[in-house]
């Protein structure tokens, strides 16, 4: 059996480092971050540049406010919902068990990193790699690791960086550390203090009989968890895979490049993300809550799935100028599909084709020219109705070559029908009901053969109700030449029209 192993992420001042994190322009200025319903606001967490203008956790706004160049935000809850899934989903790249730690005002998890020496290395190895994913997501954390879970625990929220705990040295490891890390009820935290007893060192050194004769049975745990020796059943959690970042503003947005601005990070961020997994973006989807109650909604859906940050921004940038926000905008949400990357390999005498991403601009600024409807691929629709289709987003599927062994080649078309476009408007003559003989502006035709009539219907609820019959027609022209040709009879107008050619 291999000896238990875990490592604890101890991200202080959560509610802050949620809000700083899409904001990079705060990071030199000192933030404090306000909870509660106004007036009765108190400061929750802080920066570090925060603390050092004399800040403190519990200060009222009006006493905040009285100190020069503190910048006050006010907490958001969904903002930091969004961030603490982000760094579960960062440090589960290195163990998929994992158990959340979190307190009211800092974000924690535990990791079950056992045997997970041939993947990562030693624990050394695994807590920098770990550290350093958490700094590249926009977190700073300390990690500490240990055979106790919660001796990683009590330790990663005592430090700042990176420290390992031998197996056997947990007790030396928490010994200095003062006895409120345990949040010990009021009662037996005063009785603690009267007597004398400030450090956990203290507290395992104390009789075990005596404890539970004076403070009851749950001083047996207290006294295993200050001596590194609580056992603990581990309760994983699923870290959900989710590519959505979420940004709430202090004040309503009206400028385009102040949205751009917090944008670019939100893409490099969920890019990133991406990357880590070797996916990459299939579409983004942007949502925008603004003043009034308005909602604003978008997709955006490269032609290839891609992670290139100055691409995606610059459809980014296209679809809000061509689609505006109608009002000043409170918050914006990116969420991002995750796609496979396509690699075309060409051949050594093709010519080489344009980038995707230089399709996938130009098609964005015809849209914002043309129309969203008036630009893509052409897709049937699934009615009897003639010529009925629609628009879709421009996509590229790249083709398999190679067949299987025993595979069949694939059907080859034998004949092709080439629409008139705009129909030609013919006068027929009718023997029985069928056409015998038909003439254009130009010239007369003679019917050798006709088939039909394919008689179909529909929409009759409707003002765009359609009741024809289709003839195949054989015919040879006035000149002497050979004809297979399409002919429709729009019954609501009694109107013969030449729709089609055989080739």
């Amino acid at each position: 059996m291999k000896t238990e192993l875990y490592a604890c992420v101890y991200a202080e001042e959560f509610p802050a480092q949620a809000l700083l994190r899409l904001h990079p322009e705060l990071a030199t200025q000192p933030v404090a971050v306000l909870d509660g319903r106004p007036p009765l606001q108190t400061v929750c967490s802080m920066n570090r540049l925060a603390r050092l203008t004399g800040s403190s956790q519990g200060m009222t706004r009006l006493e905040a406010e009285s100190i020069n160049g503190l910048r006050l935000i006010a907490r958001s809850t969904e903002t930091e919902a969004a961030a603490r899934a982000v760094l579960f989903e960062s440090a589960a790249q290195f163990s998929p068990r994992l158990e959340d730690v979190s307190q009211p005002t800092a974000c924690s998890c535990v990791l079950d990193i056992t045997g997970t020496e041939c993947l990562f290395g030693p624990p050394e190895t695994l807590a920098r790699n770990l550290r350093a994913a958490l700094i590249t997501a926009g977190f700073r954390a300390s990690v500490a690791v240990s055979a106790n879970f919660h001796s990683a625990h009590l330790k990663s929220a005592a430090i700042r960086g990176i420290t390992v705990i031998p197996p056997g040295q947990e007790a030396a490891a928490l010994g200095r550390l003062p006895l409120a890390v345990l949040d010990l009820p009021a009662d037996p935290d005063e009785t603690f203090l009267l007597w004398g007893i400030r450090t956990l060192e203290e507290l395992a050194a104390l009789p075990e009989s005596d404890l539970v004769a004076r403070l009851g049975p749950q001083a047996v745990d207290w006294r295993k968890l200050a001596g590194g020796t609580l056992p603990h059943a581990f309760e994983p959690i699923e870290a959900d895979f989710s590519l959505q970042e979420f940004c709430a503003f202090e004040t309503p947005i009206e400028q385009i490049d102040s949205l751009l601005f917090i944008g670019a990070r939100m893409i490099d961020c969920l890019a990133t993300r991406a990357g880590a997994r070797a996916l990459s973006l299939a579409s983004l989807a942007v949502g925008m809550q603004l003043e009034g109650g308005l909602a604003y909604q978008r997709t955006i859906r490269p032609a290839l799935a891609t992670i290139d940050r100055k691409f995606l921004l610059k459809l980014l940038q296209l679809e809000i100028a061509a689609h505006p926000p109608q009002a000043a905008v409170l918050s914006l949400t990116l969420r991002a599909q995750a796609g496979q990357s396509s690699k075309v390999q060409l051949g050594l005498f093709a010519p080489q084709t344009p980038e995707p991403s230089r399709l996938d601009v130009t098609i964005a600024r015809l849209k914002a020219i043309a129309g969203d409807d008036r630009v893509g691929s052409p897709v049937l629709e699934d009615t009897h109705r003639p010529g009925s289709f629609r628009m879709e987003n421009f996509s590229i599927t790249i083709p398999s070559i190679a067949r299987k062994p025993g595979e069949p080649e694939p059907a080859r078309a034998r004949m092709a029908l080439r629409r008139v476009r705009p129909p030609t408007r013919v006068r027929v003559q009718l023997d029985a009901l069928k056409p015998v003989a038909f003439r254009d502006r130009e010239q007369s035709f003679k019917v050798a053969a006709a088939y039909g009539p394919w008689r179909t219907c529909g929409c009759w609820w409707s003002t765009e109700a359609w009741n024809t019959e289709e003839w195949d027609v054989l015919a040879e022209s006035s000149g002497g030449s050979s004809v297979a040709c399409l002919l429709v009879r729009d019954c609501t107008r009694d109107q013969w029209q030449l729709e089609a050619f055989y080739d």
